[in-house]
């Protein structure tokens, strides 16, 4: 339980805030205490390099990895897996986001569809929202009755400690973002011809459901927060510093090792054998930056 403050008031005018001094030229973070775009990437280049040793740790050892990432609408998930997916290859490295359910798959076990999207041996599985729909977007939006929410509560843990079992390495994050900071996200979806596509009439549904989500949320983390599979969540407002403690969190909770690497060696192109280059009868793009 969150500790109470008690609040003092001594009936004198309270002074002014002064203004937070401008950032340093050296200093990592904006004005606005946000991280600096600069010292993001130089953090995320080395990170990148640890993903690729990753990578490789769970080719060469068969190892399963089955990252879930869930969250408030605009909470920056996407941004977030593709930080962790961009320099790592999609056959490793592979990310399911599925789609409402089929009437077929209405009428399997809730779990069953996303079941077989779980790793093999040497695969890293990223899931962009997951089984947790019924807890979340289900519960607060009518689509799941309250039997159906409270049955997958009571029995998700047991399933995920079979996944842990089969020697899946699970890991479980929810980015929460803030009122203020959603409002803003999903009013640049709406501004921004570049993310429309990012928002759907279910967010805008969501937005006014701040407080159901939260409950739900609550009720979620109380049922399958376990010892073998806890949750763990990243304050995203500053989503920047977020992806970097997420990706440095993940690699500290998977033992992976990088894998000795020969030294490489360009050799020597072949002889040309009296080939010369055409005069390419097709069309080429040329260069069109620049005025016109």
């Amino acid at each position: 339980m969150a500790r109470k403050h008690k609040k003092h008031d001594d009936g004198k005018p309270k002074k002014a805030r002064e203004p937070s001094p401008p950032p340093a030229k050296d200093s990592p973070f904006r004005a606005d205490g946000k991280l600096s775009r600069k010292a993001y990437e130089a953090a995320l280049f080395d990170l990148h390099v640890e993903l690729v040793k990753l990578q490789e740790w769970a080719k060469a050892t068969g190892a399963k990895v089955c990252i879930v990432f869930e969250g408030r609408d605009g909470a920056g998930k996407g941004g977030t897996i593709k930080a962790i997916t961009e320099r790592v290859s999609p056959r490793v490295f592979r990310v399911v986001a599925l789609p409402a359910p089929t009437e077929r798959q209405k009428s399997q076990m809730y779990i069953q569809r996303y079941i077989e999207h779980l790793p093999a041996g040497g695969e890293i599985v990223i899931f962009d929202r997951s089984w947790y729909n019924r807890a979340g977007v289900e519960r607060v939006m009518g689509y799941a009755t309250d039997q159906q929410v409270e049955r997958f509560l009571q029995t998700v843990p047991a399933v995920e400690k079979a996944i842990i079992e089969s020697g899946v390495i699970l890991l479980k994050y929810w980015l929460e973002v803030g009122m203020e900071e959603q409002t803003k996200r999903l009013t640049e979806r709406i501004e921004d011809g570049r993310k429309t596509w990012k928002l759907s009439p279910m967010d805008l549904k969501s937005y006014s459901r701040w407080h159901d989500y939260s409950r739900a949320r609550d009720a979620m983390f109380q049922a399958t927060d376990s010892s073998w599979a806890p949750w763990y969540v990243v304050h995203s407002d500053d989503k920047r510093r977020a992806r970097l403690n997420i990706i440095r969190h993940l690699l500290r909770h998977i033992p992976y090792e990088a894998p000795k690497r020969d030294k490489v060696k360009l050799p020597k192109r072949g002889d040309p054998g009296g080939y010369v280059e055409p005069d390419y009868p097709w069309k080429v793009v040329t260069d069109t930056v620049g005025p016109g």
